[in-house]
């Protein structure tokens, strides 16, 4: 396979542009030159899609351009041969054909939609101007019984299950096999209890040929005057055609992502006005799961992608972890949140960290909060008497505020969280219970013997542990340690770490079955 990225430089192209950037995606190379682009489809099978010979790509590089003109004609130029010639290519020469490429009319990089987002620059006026050209768009857009058959069960239950088959290898790395078997329970039971509204879907032509990828990498606008939504599924029917209500979850559901909540009301508030579609919030929530499932699939398949750098496939992976937890959230989870507790020594955080690794949880350690307050490296000790310097009520009042403000945002996107402190004072208990009552809550207390936690203490100093404690501040926190009679015991778990500390597996059974 030839990696274009790194054998293509601006003698291939015509004209010789001056500037010539690439962007690779998990299916093609993206060339930017002046103001020009092309689009070369990797030689790649996922099963939904099959680009794995020339005349597969050369194929769908016409069926893009063909499908793309239904939205933006002026933008899609048309397809164009690379030639190899004496060991160099050459894109737009057919002297010797050895693939092909879409031609595109370069977009105006500051009306990109994601590059709005970014600036939180994106306001109702952008929407506007979406829903106006997606109302009539969808409205003509091709429709019948060869286009129906994709708004059945059956095929809507294929391509859930297909997501399902083909994240199961990423349990455990992108998701946990908690969430996974929830969000799969919840797509299946919707799917059985609703098929009265799939089937009036398609009796009432709500199936068409729409777009398939409709969310803001896909989205541009000149000067708020015209927006062009380009780059369609071309690779798959069944990705494209589906109720309307699929695509129009998309782009909602990308703006939740994205931080616009409000924003993604008012796009579909506006667009079922407009359309008259209002069956459509019937099934916004499934497809918005279902959208939010497909982008982390595809971050998950971009993790994998051996033509990336290593720091762009960690980027991958941990944004299909937030899809994910987007989804899980659309499925009608309640995102878990697990403090951890207890005098320092009893091995709280040495919990703490191995149930985050086994879970996906976001860890939270007051040791790394209260540093990064001022500064300090986590691993950086900054020994002070107890209840002094940056361990004085004060700071440690902050530390626990902070601690649950990061828990929130968080929560709020639907990740579990574990949060790792002492916890010794009722207050920022009740502070926990008060501000993050929206979550499913749980309460570890770490406790163990005096003579095991001395041990531990002596063992610490030869290792780079992050915590500051040591003996003395043990048995200060012992005195002050006020008992945890506030938290309802049905959610409170009690481990005595003094002749093991390998009870991950325990804790899991009581949090998660």
């Amino acid at each position: 396979m030839i990696n274009w990225a790194e054998v293509l430089d601006r003698s291939s192209f015509p004209n010789n542009p001056k500037d010539l950037r690439v962007i690779q995606t998990h299916i093609s190379y993206v060339f930017i030159a002046d103001e020009l682009v092309y689009k070369i489809k990797k030689p790649v099978n996922f099963g939904f899609l099959d680009f794995t010979t020339l005349e597969l790509r050369k194929f769908y590089c016409e069926k893009e351009v063909e499908l793309n003109r239904r939205l933006c004609p002026e933008i899609y130029l048309g397809v164009v041969p690379v030639s190899e010639i004496n060991g160099f290519y050459k894109l737009e020469n057919s002297d010797n054909i050895i693939e092909y490429a879409v031609k595109m009319k370069r977009l105006p990089e500051e009306g990109m939609m994601q590059r709005i987002i970014r600036h939180r620059a994106l306001t109702e006026k952008h929407i506007d101007l979406i829903v106006e050209v997606l109302v009539p768009f969808f409205k003509n857009a091709r429709t019948g019984k060869d286009v129906d058959e994709y708004g059945s069960i059956e095929t809507v239950s294929f391509n859930t299950e297909e997501n399902f088959t083909q994240t199961a290898v990423y349990v455990g790395k992108a998701l946990n096999i908690w969430r996974y078997n929830e969000i799969v329970n919840w797509t299946r039971n919707f799917i059985k209890e609703n098929k009265t509204i799939f089937h009036s879907r398609i009796k009432e032509g709500f199936i068409r040929e729409g777009h398939g990828d409709l969310y803001s990498a896909n989205i541009c606008f000149d000067n708020l005057k015209q927006v062009y939504i380009f780059d369609c599924i071309e690779f798959n029917e069944r990705f494209r055609m589906g109720d309307v209500a699929s695509d129009i979850a998309f782009l909602s559901m990308d703006l939740d992502f994205h931080g616009y909540k409000e924003l993604s009301e008012y796009f579909v508030n506006s667009y079922v006005e407009k359309s008259g579609d209002r069956d459509l919030l019937k099934l916004l929530n499934f497809y918005k799961c279902y959208r939010a499932y497909v982008r982390g699939k595809i971050g998950c398949f971009t993790s994998d992608d051996p033509a990336l750098s290593e720091e762009k496939r960690k980027e991958a992976l941990e944004s299909a972890k937030k899809y994910f937890d987007l989804a899980y959230l659309y499925a009608e989870g309640r995102p878990k949140l697990i403090v951890v507790f207890g005098l320092s020594g009893t091995g709280k955080s040495t919990l703490a960290r191995a149930l985050s690794k086994e879970t996906l949880a976001e860890w939270i350690p007051s040791d790394m909060v209260r540093k990064s307050l001022v500064g300090l490296a986590p691993t950086e000790h900054h020994y002070e008497p107890f209840e002094k310097g940056i361990y004085s009520k004060e700071f440690t009042h902050k530390t626990y505020m902070k601690m649950i403000e990061l828990a929130r945002e968080s929560l709020l996107k639907g990740r579990d969280v574990i949060l790792d402190a002492t916890f010794r004072e009722k207050v920022y208990r009740e502070a926990v219970q008060r501000e993050l009552n929206f979550a499913d809550t749980y309460w570890i207390w770490c406790f163990a013997d005096d003579s095991v936690v001395k041990e531990r203490f002596m063992k610490r100093k030869e290792s780079e542990d992050i915590s500051d404690a040591r003996w003395e501040i043990y048995l200060a926190q012992k005195e002050k340690f006020e008992l945890p009679n506030e938290i309802q015991p049905q959610r409170l778990i009690k481990l005595d770490t003094s002749s093991n500390m390998n009870l991950i597996n325990d804790v899991i059974l009581k949090l998660y079955l």
